[in-house]
């Protein structure tokens, strides 16, 4: 357990681990968080914390990890959550903790369905079902040069360039609906794009066809879960994402948004408005 900055006046606890990332880039980002004290905690022991009375604590929760997911064989293995993981986040989503989810946290839990709807999307590392319906594996490109665009006026993008440059790792995935989108990536989204992440991981033969339809283009967005603000930034991979200045400024707005009152109030009326359409 890492703490960053003990002397700010609002606590994040930032969950790690699952994906390999550059360490000390990724920890400069938080450095430069002001207001906050960000503190470190590597998976599994973020889901004890979780499950634990002192998670109440903290203001607000940042996963950077991919949990439910066992590499160590191929293909790898999935992984249930305890039932009272399951629970307590989704009581935490009832009182309105707002969460920050990026890059590699959209393939945590596969086999919670539920877990996507809170994220507002699914990386498939293997071929699966969403909904009753048979999905593919999702596709992944490192180091892939393009101009992210901004798509409305919002917190988290405040102080942003209309576009710019990122070079970064992308995904085709499953994007769902229900969230407001803030970022667009220039890059084309089809399968000829993209590789198969089931073939990366010996699910399937790597010369065996990959149909995967066309994707969307969104890198971020925000929704709310229950009471809860939510936001989804897929930037985040590599020392070029983390050195570059947009996306560092992405994350600080995400984060202070989510703590926001703004943000609380916002999620609570959206979800009161999802309520009386049903």
């Amino acid at each position: 357990m890492e703490t960053i900055d003990y002397n700010a006046e609002k606590k994040v606890l930032l969950s790690v681990k699952g994906h390999p990332y550059d360490r000390n880039g990724f920890f400069r980002l938080f450095e430069q968080q002001d207001a906050i004290a960000v503190t470190a905690v590597e998976q599994p022991a973020t889901t004890y914390i979780l499950e634990s009375p002192g998670v109440t604590d903290f203001d607000a929760l940042v996963f950077y990890d991919m949990p439910g997911i066992d590499f160590s064989s191929r293909p790898p293995r999935f992984v249930d959550p305890p039932e009272s993981l399951k629970s307590r986040l989704l009581a935490l989503t009832e009182a309105g903790m707002g969460m920050v989810f990026l890059h590699h946290a959209i393939a945590g839990w596969p086999t919670w369905e539920e877990y996507g709807e809170i994220v507002g999307g699914r990386f498939h590392y293997l071929p699966g079902r969403h909904k009753g319906r048979e999905v593919l594996d999702s596709g992944y490109r490192h180091a892939v040069a393009y101009q992210a665009q901004v798509l409305g006026e919002h917190p988290v993008t405040q102080g942003l360039p209309a576009s710019f440059p990122v070079t970064d790792e992308l995904y085709l995935y499953q994007v769902y609906p229900g969230s407001v989108p803030l970022l667009a990536s220039s890059h084309e989204f089809t399968a000829a794009n993209f590789s198969s992440a089931s073939a990366a991981v010996g699910g399937t033969d790597a010369d065996a066809p990959w149909p995967h339809p066309p994707g969307s283009n969104l890198i971020g967005w925000i929704r709310h879960y229950r009471n809860s603000p939510i936001v989804y930034l897929q930037p985040g991979d590599g020392p070029e994402a983390f050195g570059n200045p947009s996306i560092q400024q992405l994350i600080h707005n995400a984060i202070h948004w989510v703590i926001s009152d703004e943000a609380k109030a916002w999620a609570r009326q959206r979800r009161r408005e999802e309520t009386a359409e049903h």
